[in-house]
């Protein structure tokens, strides 16, 4: 009997223990996409009245915008992707990896030379909520200034692998001037190679000032943006960066964006 009850005793124990892992995971996870959320329209209300969207710019405080963004290494970038994004001028957001990125110097200038932006998406594409302060700072920094070699310029906006972050990425994010950019929809093209369901999801997802995931390093994803792209043409959406999204509020430090 006593050994009944010492086992009963155990495993409620271990129940509770379980539980109580589980809700301080899922409040971690819920925090992290929620603590300092920011939307576009949300900073461009931030931005000073009257504030003017510079000339040949965009204003998508008018216009129905909508952020196409591609993560990965910049040799992923097809020269097929480029070419489609420039027959429907399509500025759009690239969060390159740093660590093939001198294999590819033409690809980083052709992205910068045509109007797109480029983000940091880490040097390993490492999980930063899994990684000490300093390999955090060694991801940004290292991407960052290769990212500068190339184009002359330092990215401002950074994307952390898997959208995972916490306070500690916050504010090593905003003490290396980079805002967090995640995103509304995402394709989840890392699960199929079915161009028709990526254009699928990204269609079913997509909205005014909505933020796009796509990575062309997966086989569907460069053959479906030719719909992709007609058919937001189509409904009347105007490309933009991320930063065009955001203007005239300008991208703060730290603060994650969706």
């Amino acid at each position: 009997m006593k050994i009944l009850k010492r086992r009963t005793r155990l495993l409620i124990l271990l129940t509770l223990a379980v539980v109580v892992a589980v809700t301080v995971t899922v409040g971690m996870v819920i925090r992290a996409n929620t603590m300092d959320t920011r939307s576009p329209r949300a900073e461009r209300d931030r931005a000073a009245p009257g504030a003017e969207i510079p000339s040949g710019r965009v204003d998508c405080r008018k216009a129905k915008c909508i952020a196409l963004t591609f993560d990965g290494n910049p040799g992923e970038p097809t020269d097929r992707l480029m070419d489609l994004l420039k027959e429907y001028k399509a500025p759009s957001t690239f969060f390159l990896e740093g660590r093939r990125i001198h294999e590819f110097p033409d690809v980083v200038r052709r992205i910068a030379e045509e109007g797109h932006e480029i983000g940091d998406h880490t040097w390993t594409h490492a999980v930063l909520t899994d990684v000490s302060d300093a390999r955090i700072r060694d991801e940004l920094r290292r991407t960052a200034r290769a990212i500068a070699g190339i184009t002359g310029s330092e990215p401002t906006l950074m994307r952390p692998p898997q959208g995972r972050t916490d306070d500690r990425v916050s504010r090593i994010s905003a003490e290396l001037g980079m805002a967090q950019v995640l995103w509304t929809v995402t394709a989840k093209d890392y699960e199929t190679d079915d161009s028709a369901l990526i254009t699928e999801r990204v269609l079913a997802g997509a909205g005014r000032d909505g933020i796009v995931l796509l990575h062309p390093l997966h086989k569907g994803t460069v053959p479906a943006m030719p719909a992709i792209l007609k058919a937001l043409d189509e409904q009347g959406y105007t490309f933009v960066t991320v930063s065009q999204l955001l203007a005239p509020g300008e991208a703060e430090p730290g603060t994650i964006y969706k």
